[in-house]
């Protein structure tokens, strides 16, 4: 089967192959058909060495397909079904999902030490234990989530990651307050996202911050109040709070000179939502006086910060009542064979989301 691979840590380019296995089929296990898949900046992190991952590797964690094939054991899923992959599956046994913070569950995480697929060469891993930019992929039962047949494979693939995890940030993490104030620094599919929850949680003004000026448009259609490059925040800031800071700044870029500003940008009192992923080096400097003068609360959110298939029912409630825009998100599509120009759109900033359809 065809799917595109990194074969190094750094390499900017991927090479798309047609003699890829999915492998690890079994007892408990699925294999899926993707129909198509989103890329998300989290992608570019693990083949740039943000984010750990070993490689070779299949990038891609934000997908959606219909099931080949389940597994002895394997109840929940039959062959046919839609679903989406879920990348990171509470297992529900661990203490993070007895205390209901099924979003804090590792047990997802040590699928990504296994490879997924096979090469003549040798192993290849999926990117987070999944894999999407392939044309199959074989993941445990709990990776495979039903939803609707009036659900496009398209956007299921968003809910699989980026609309989860910005919504998530303002409805779960955040739990923003109506008529509060809001920025959102990072303004792709998961800012947009956020923005959209901000939006429905009430917020009275909400500022889009991101350098790319089709993005901070984008932004403004999808309920920002106001959009500026980061260098207007301050007199945004300035503007709109009298320089008293927002009562809530999302920070979804991911690198502590961003979340650094976010800090700044919030009021005493108020909250910094920390969304990016960043890297196990880049460290954010903070002095224990202001920690302890500014009250600041400062919440980071894991995949949205709350139980993922609840989030995943909720976001196609709200798709489906017309409260959020998902098709909007995706401003570009391309196939597989293509991938690697969807790697350019998103490192200029010139898609929301790219769709690549397998």
């Amino acid at each position: 089967m065809r799917a595109a691979v990194l074969h190094e840590i750094g390499q900017d380019k991927l090479e798309v192959l047609d003699d890829v296995e999915a492998v690890g089929f079994g007892p408990g296990r699925v294999r899926v058909r993707i129909r198509a898949t989103g890329l998300c900046h989290s992608d570019l992190s693990a083949m740039g060495g943000v984010l750990p991952q070993p490689a070779p590797f299949v990038p891609g964690h934000e997908g959606a397909g219909e099931i080949l094939e389940v597994g002895e054991g394997v109840t929940r899923v039959k062959p046919g079904d839609r679903v989406v992959v879920c990348w990171l599956p509470a297992c529900g046994a661990c203490p993070a999902c007895r205390r209901g913070q099924t979003e804090l569950c590792l047990a997802g995480f040590m699928n990504a030490g296994t490879p997924n697929f096979r090469r003549p060469g040798g192993d290849v891993f999926g990117f987070a234990g999944t894999g999407t930019f392939a044309e199959e992929v074989v993941v445990d039962a709990g990776c495979a989530v039903p939803i609707p047949d009036d659900v496009p494979f398209d956007i299921a693939a968003l809910i699989g990651c980026g609309v989860t995890t910005g919504l998530g940030a303002a409805l779960n993490t955040a739990d923003v307050e109506a008529g509060s104030s809001v920025a959102v620094i990072g303004c792709g599919g998961v800012g947009i996202s956020a923005i959209q929850g901000a939006r429905l949680k009430g917020a009275a003004e909400i500022v889009a911050v991101d350098p790319v000026a089709s993005r901070r448009e984008a932004a403004l259609g999808f309920g920002a109040t106001r959009a500026v490059s980061p260098d207007q925040l301050p007199d945004a800031k300035q503007q709109i709070t009298g320089g008293e800071g927002f009562d809530y700044v999302f920070e979804v870029v991911g690198r502590s000179a961003t979340a650094r500003t976010a800090y700044d940008t919030t009021r005493r009192g108020g909250t910094l939502v920390v969304v990016g992923a960043g890297a196990m080096d880049d460290h954010l400097q903070l002095n224990m006086f202001e920690l302890f003068f500014d009250e600041k609360r400062i919440l980071p959110s894991m995949y949205g910060g709350g139980d993922v298939l609840r989030s995943y029912e909720r976001t196609i409630a709200l798709w489906r009542a017309g409260r959020i825009d998902l098709e909007g998100l995706i401003t570009h599509r391309v196939p597989l064979a293509e991938i690697n120009e969807a790697l350019d759109q998103m490192r200029t900033g010139t898609a929301l989301r790219t769709c690549i359809e397998i």
